[in-house]
């Protein structure tokens, strides 16, 4: 134990992995963080779900105590200044801000909230109850193709976010387009999101054909659905634990955690749908068109509502620079 770190700082209600008290931050990068802590710096605890570290305190020359964490570092929100016992209680909170970003093109996080907003609309409308016995398939069909193209290139860039979310002060300013960060579990909640875009890609794609038998219809248009929809389920409990840096926590004002806990919701709406969504060979129906439907609408607003928040998370960058250190100020979205 630390005699100069609160009994609340010294591991807060995570797992705890690694602990060096007063380790050099210049060793840090080599645990799958995707932050380094300042040469002249301490660490003094930190953790994560299963293998992976999505927090750190470290002590600052001054004797201030910081926490990076993985959401905020790759969000552009840098490290939180910890002023009482009762902020390392909840590592990685991003109280939510009392205003949004509205317009900020230059910024990526703004692009992939926006991005992900219009795949969401276009799937909400093209589901909307009722929608379907007025409107022609083959439209509902080219919007719903429209969405998931969307929710890709949302998927690829919140992807290219977090595999620059370690850069260095100072390094290259080249923004990296593809890497391999298994480490991380950041990484993985992207990498098997976009995977799940572009499954959505085949499957809105394949059903725009008309003249499918049935198991060409299973084949080509709900296997890729349920593939899809496993890849989102699992991205989405990635990055609530990431944020709960365990398995499942319930953090009421923390803007992060209601937008990984939204998007979980969204995921498990397109679960259903995509079960419900197989056609029965005998008769070459739908298990449940209405569940199908509903579900995907469910969905797809809960994904707007989440990307929604993600422009409210942005603001939090602001306060962000307050806070010496690497990633305080990148504003990466």
């Amino acid at each position: 134990m630390d005699p100069q770190v609160p009994a609340a700082l010294q591991c807060p209600h995570t797992r705890c992995v690694g602990v060096t008290l007063g380790a050099p931050g210049s060793a840090r990068r080599g645990a799958g963080a995707a932050w380094e802590v300042p040469e002249g710096w301490q660490s003094v605890r930190r953790g994560g779900p299963g293998p992976f570290v999505t927090w750190e305190i470290a002590r600052r020359p001054d004797g201030g105590l910081v926490e990076f964490s993985s959401r905020r570092q790759r969000k552009g929100l840098g490290p939180r200044q910890l002023h009482s016992a009762e902020d390392a209680r909840a590592p990685g909170l991003t109280a939510k801000p009392h205003r949004e970003v509205r317009w900020a093109p230059r910024l990526l996080g703004w692009w992939i909230a926006v991005l992900f907003m219009i795949g969401s609309a276009c799937f909400a409308g093209a589901a909307a109850p009722g929608l379907s016995s007025v409107a022609p398939a083959s439209v509902l069909g080219a919007v719903f193709f429209t969405g998931s193209l969307f929710f890709t290139s949302a998927a690829y860039l919140q992807y290219v976010q977090s595999i620059n979310a370690a850069r260095t002060p100072g390094g290259s300013p080249r923004r990296r387009l593809l890497a391999w960060q298994p480490g991380r579990i950041d990484w993985w909640a992207c990498a098997i999101q976009l995977a799940g875009t572009v499954w959505f890609n085949i499957n809105t794609f394949d059903a725009l054909r008309v003249g499918l038998t049935t198991r060409q219809q299973n084949l080509r248009i709900w296997t890729p659905d349920m593939i899809g929809s496993v890849c989102f389920l699992v991205a989405s409990w990635l990055a609530l634990a990431e944020v709960c840096h365990g398995r499942w926590c319930v953090r009421r004002g923390d803007v992060s955690w209601s937008v990984a806990a939204i998007n979980l919701l969204g995921s498990v709406f397109f679960m259903f749908a995509a079960l419900a969504a197989f056609v029965r060979p005998a008769t070459g129906d739908l298990l449940s068109a209405s569940i199908a439907n509903g579900g995907t609408f469910l969905g797809a607003l809960c994904f707007f509502w989440g990307a929604r928040l993600l422009l409210v998370e942005m603001a939090g960058a602001d306060a962000a620079a307050a806070v010496p250190g690497p990633g305080a100020a990148t504003r990466g979205g």
